[in-house]
């Protein structure tokens, strides 16, 4: 199960160096690619809003 970022993220950019995978796209609304994303919860881990939460 991949993870998506909800509307709750700040766009704070910890999470993108975070991921292994780099599956996290920058911009106005950060966007993890599910067909990229490994579920190893780097994101979640990091996010201080716990904007990043499984798909």
């Amino acid at each position: 199960m991949a993870y998506k970022i909800t509307d709750a993220c700040i766009a704070c950019g910890a999470c993108v160096s975070e991921c292994p995978v780099s599956c996290i796209s920058e911009g106005d609304v950060y966007v993890i690619d599910a067909d990229v994303c490994i579920d190893c919860n780097a994101c979640a881990v990091i996010c201080p809003v716990d904007a990043c939460v499984p798909a």
